[in-house]
């Protein structure tokens, strides 16, 4: 891929294999842990694997079909020819991912749209150069953002407008991580960590016998992505992980911060206190989305969404008169085995 699926380079959560020298789970076999590295996406993936085979052409491969789904910089991806109004049929991964955007969408009362493309591009964070719009063509542009206007019908992708565009790049990144991970169970891979610019998915144990140890970055300012100050560790396994923040992805005008997070209600960058949000959940899509969702969201209207939510765990990090504060929900350990609790 010669362009990134999203400008912004999500490297918020930066996976680190730790060798911690206490008791923990042995691994299931004597093979070697392998490691596959590059660029995709605009961004780098690190995966680490046991087993005895070499399965980074297979990486590769799934990797490359993403792309040609889902990725809007690819000229001859799906996604593009459904935004050019092409008479396409969509493949299963682009089904897959329409229909979970759907159900998050509608879990986050909205907050979640991959419908928000226009919106996005004009602001310039998108895949089509941007400037800063007026009032005028951000309340034009909304009355053509909405999943209610776009729906798949069989194999094609019907829109009530066809200037509607999509941007999947808030949840296909996570897919493709998770896509690499089923890759590697069906060839019998037990223990892995596969990491794409900062979304994981964490399954058996690292080459110690221990729990996946992931550093979550201290949301701070950093638009040259240097920043490697940890906020926490925590430990993971046989589940994934996203980070969103505004904190990377943004720029300056006339003294204020205007970052890449769009509201798709308002038609502008999300505003709000809350610095980064962290998903803990089954599948790296989801919690991609989530995370998204989240941001849009603020910290307030997150927490009563993720209260409906037992079964995903997360990390709101906020700003509260000038100090950094943190929710943590129940569940989350850190790398010691003792819960991650607020300090």
């Amino acid at each position: 891929m010669n362009k990134k699926i999203a400008i912004v380079l999500p490297i918020i959560v930066i996976a680190i294999v730790m060798a911690i020298l206490t008791f923990g789970k042995k691994t299931n076999s004597d093979a070697p842990y392998k490691t596959a590295s590059g660029l995709v996406f605009g961004t780098s993936y690190n995966i680490t694997y046991q087993s005895n085979e070499d399965y980074e052409a297979d990486i590769k491969a799934v990797l490359d079909s993403v792309d040609l789904s889902l990725s809007p910089f690819n000229k001859n991806s799906i996604i593009t020819a459904v935004n050019e109004n092409k008479n396409v049929e969509v493949d299963a991964y682009f089904t897959e991912v329409f229909n979970l955007a759907k159900k998050v969408h509608a879990e986050t009362e909205g907050a979640f749209d991959i419908t928000v493309a226009p919106l996005v591009n004009i602001w310039g964070f998108g895949f089509k150069e941007g400037h800063f719009p007026t009032d005028e063509e951000v309340d034009s542009l909304k009355s053509i953002v909405g999943f209610d206007k776009v729906r798949l019908v069989g194999k094609k992708v019907v829109k009530d407008d066809p200037r509607i565009m999509l941007d999947c790049s808030a949840i296909a990144k996570g897919f493709a991580v998770d896509k690499v991970g089923e890759m590697l169970k069906r060839h019998g891979v037990e223990n892995f960590l596969v990491e794409i610019g900062g979304e994981i998915v964490a399954a058996g144990c690292n080459s110690k016998g221990k729990d996946w140890s992931i550093g979550v970055t201290k949301p701070v300012d950093d638009s040259l992505s240097v920043n490697s100050e940890m906020q926490m560790i925590i430990a993971l396994s046989n589940c994934a992980l996203a980070t969103s923040g505004n904190y990377r992805n943004y720029y300056i005008k006339d003294g204020k911060k205007y970052a890449h997070t769009i509201n798709p209600k308002t038609g502008r960058p999300a505003e709000s206190n809350l610095l980064s949000a962290t998903v803990v959940t089954n599948t790296c899509a989801e919690a991609d989305a989530y995370a998204t969702g989240l941001m849009t969201l603020g910290r307030e209207k997150s927490l009563d969404i993720l209260k409906k939510h037992k079964e995903i765990k997360y990390i709101l990090i906020f700003d509260s008169n000038s100090v950094t504060r943190c929710d943590i929900s129940k569940g989350l350990k850190q790398p010691d085995g003792t819960p991650l609790t607020v300090k």
